[in-house]
Protein backbone atom coordinates (compact mmCIF):
# COMPACT_ATOMS: atom_id res chain seq x y z
CA UNK A 1 0.00 0.00 0.00
CA UNK A 2 2.86 2.39 0.77
CA UNK A 3 4.24 1.96 -2.77
CA UNK A 4 0.86 2.98 -4.16
CA UNK A 5 0.80 6.07 -1.92
CA UNK A 6 4.36 6.94 -2.92
CA UNK A 7 3.39 6.71 -6.59
CA UNK A 8 0.32 8.87 -5.98
CA UNK A 9 2.44 11.44 -4.12
CA UNK A 10 4.94 11.51 -6.99
CA UNK A 11 2.18 11.95 -9.54
CA UNK A 12 0.59 14.66 -7.42
CA UNK A 13 3.86 16.55 -7.02
CA UNK A 14 4.58 16.39 -10.74
CA UNK A 15 1.11 17.69 -11.53
CA UNK A 16 1.38 20.39 -8.86
CA UNK A 17 4.71 21.69 -10.17
CA UNK A 18 3.39 21.57 -13.72
CA UNK A 19 0.37 23.59 -12.69
CA UNK A 20 2.55 26.16 -10.94
CA UNK A 21 4.02 27.23 -14.27
CA UNK A 22 0.77 27.02 -16.22
CA UNK A 23 -1.87 29.58 -17.06
CA UNK A 24 -4.37 27.70 -14.88
CA UNK A 25 -2.38 28.09 -11.66
CA UNK A 26 -4.58 30.86 -10.26
CA UNK A 27 -7.61 28.55 -10.35
CA UNK A 28 -5.67 25.51 -9.15
CA UNK A 29 -3.89 27.25 -6.24
CA UNK A 30 -6.96 27.61 -4.04
CA UNK A 31 -8.03 23.99 -4.59
CA UNK A 32 -4.53 22.74 -3.79
CA UNK A 33 -4.31 24.95 -0.69
CA UNK A 34 -7.62 23.49 0.58
CA UNK A 35 -6.29 19.97 0.08
CA UNK A 36 -3.07 20.63 2.02
CA UNK A 37 -4.76 22.68 4.75
CA UNK A 38 -7.21 19.83 5.43
CA UNK A 39 -9.54 22.15 7.32
CA UNK A 40 -6.71 24.25 8.76
CA UNK A 41 -5.16 27.55 7.73
CA UNK A 42 -5.42 27.77 3.94
CA UNK A 43 -3.67 31.14 3.83
CA UNK A 44 -0.37 29.80 5.19
CA UNK A 45 -0.44 26.92 2.70
CA UNK A 46 -1.33 29.42 -0.01
CA UNK A 47 1.73 31.47 0.93
CA UNK A 48 3.96 28.39 0.76
CA UNK A 49 2.55 27.58 -2.67
CA UNK A 50 3.13 31.18 -3.79
CA UNK A 51 6.74 31.07 -2.65
CA UNK A 52 7.33 27.69 -4.29
CA UNK A 53 5.90 29.03 -7.54
CA UNK A 54 8.15 32.08 -7.35
CA UNK A 55 11.21 29.88 -6.78
CA UNK A 56 10.14 27.55 -9.59
CA UNK A 57 9.67 30.41 -12.05
CA UNK A 58 13.11 31.78 -11.13
CA UNK A 59 14.65 28.31 -11.53
CA UNK A 60 13.04 27.90 -14.94
CA UNK A 61 14.24 31.33 -16.05
CA UNK A 62 17.77 30.42 -14.95
CA UNK A 63 17.43 26.95 -16.55
CA UNK A 64 18.21 25.44 -13.16
CA UNK A 65 16.64 21.99 -13.43
CA UNK A 66 18.05 20.90 -10.07
CA UNK A 67 16.20 23.67 -8.23
CA UNK A 68 12.99 22.70 -10.01
CA UNK A 69 13.50 19.07 -9.02
CA UNK A 70 14.10 20.13 -5.42
CA UNK A 71 10.81 22.03 -5.33
CA UNK A 72 8.99 19.00 -6.71
CA UNK A 73 10.69 16.78 -4.10
CA UNK A 74 9.51 19.06 -1.28
CA UNK A 75 5.89 18.80 -2.41
CA UNK A 76 6.18 15.05 -3.08
CA UNK A 77 7.38 14.55 0.51
CA UNK A 78 4.62 16.74 1.84
CA UNK A 79 2.00 14.88 -0.17
CA UNK A 80 3.34 11.54 1.04
CA UNK A 81 3.05 12.69 4.66
CA UNK A 82 -0.55 13.81 4.15
CA UNK A 83 -1.41 10.48 2.51
CA UNK A 84 0.20 8.45 5.28
CA UNK A 85 -1.47 10.49 8.03
CA UNK A 86 -4.96 10.40 6.52
CA UNK A 87 -6.13 7.32 4.60
CA UNK A 88 -9.07 9.26 3.11
CA UNK A 89 -6.69 11.81 1.59
CA UNK A 90 -5.67 9.41 -1.20
CA UNK A 91 -9.11 9.41 -2.77
CA UNK A 92 -9.39 13.17 -2.34
CA UNK A 93 -6.00 13.65 -4.02
CA UNK A 94 -7.08 11.46 -6.93
CA UNK A 95 -10.16 13.64 -7.35
CA UNK A 96 -8.10 16.84 -7.13
CA UNK A 97 -5.65 15.54 -9.74
CA UNK A 98 -8.46 14.53 -12.08
CA UNK A 99 -10.05 17.94 -11.60
CA UNK A 100 -6.87 19.96 -12.15
CA UNK A 101 -4.68 17.95 -14.53
CA UNK A 102 -5.58 18.87 -18.11
CA UNK A 103 -3.77 15.79 -19.44
CA UNK A 104 -5.88 13.53 -17.26
CA UNK A 105 -9.06 15.12 -18.61
CA UNK A 106 -8.06 15.28 -22.28
CA UNK A 107 -5.98 12.14 -22.58
CA UNK A 108 -7.37 9.34 -20.46
CA UNK A 109 -4.89 6.58 -19.77
CA UNK A 110 -5.00 3.61 -22.04
CA UNK A 111 -2.81 1.32 -24.02
CA UNK A 112 -1.50 2.11 -27.46
CA UNK A 113 -0.36 -0.37 -30.05
CA UNK A 114 1.31 0.78 -33.27
CA UNK A 115 2.40 -1.38 -36.15
CA UNK A 116 3.73 -0.62 -39.58
CA UNK A 117 3.48 -3.40 -42.10
CA UNK A 118 3.21 -4.09 -45.77
CA UNK A 119 6.78 -3.96 -46.98
CA UNK A 120 9.36 -1.22 -47.23
CA UNK A 121 8.36 2.14 -45.79
CA UNK A 122 10.23 5.16 -47.17
CA UNK A 123 8.91 8.04 -45.18
CA UNK A 124 8.44 9.48 -41.78
CA UNK A 125 6.24 7.86 -39.19
CA UNK A 126 4.40 10.09 -36.71
CA UNK A 127 2.85 8.86 -33.52
CA UNK A 128 0.38 11.08 -31.74
CA UNK A 129 -3.22 12.07 -31.41
CA UNK A 130 -3.84 15.16 -33.53
CA UNK A 131 -1.90 16.33 -36.58
CA UNK A 132 -2.70 19.07 -39.06
CA UNK A 133 -0.87 21.02 -41.71
CA UNK A 134 1.81 18.39 -42.36
CA UNK A 135 3.84 18.70 -45.53
CA UNK A 136 6.25 16.10 -46.83
CA UNK A 137 8.81 17.22 -49.38
CA UNK A 138 10.27 13.98 -50.72
CA UNK A 139 10.54 13.06 -54.40
CA UNK A 140 8.72 9.81 -53.89
CA UNK A 141 11.52 7.84 -55.55
CA UNK A 142 12.49 4.56 -53.91
CA UNK A 143 16.24 4.27 -53.23
CA UNK A 144 17.75 1.59 -55.54
CA UNK A 145 18.97 -0.58 -52.65
CA UNK A 146 15.38 -0.87 -51.41
CA UNK A 147 13.60 -1.14 -54.76
CA UNK A 148 11.94 -4.09 -56.48
CA UNK A 149 15.13 -6.05 -57.26
CA UNK A 150 16.77 -5.58 -53.85
CA UNK A 151 17.90 -8.64 -51.93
Amino acid sequence: MEAELAALAASGATTLVGLMVSETWAQARDRVARFFARGGDESSVGEELRMSRQELMAARAARDELAGSDIEAVWRTRLRRVLLADPEAAEELRLVLAELDPDARNNPAGSVHNSISGGVQNGPVFQGQHFSGLTFGGSGAVPPEQGAGAV
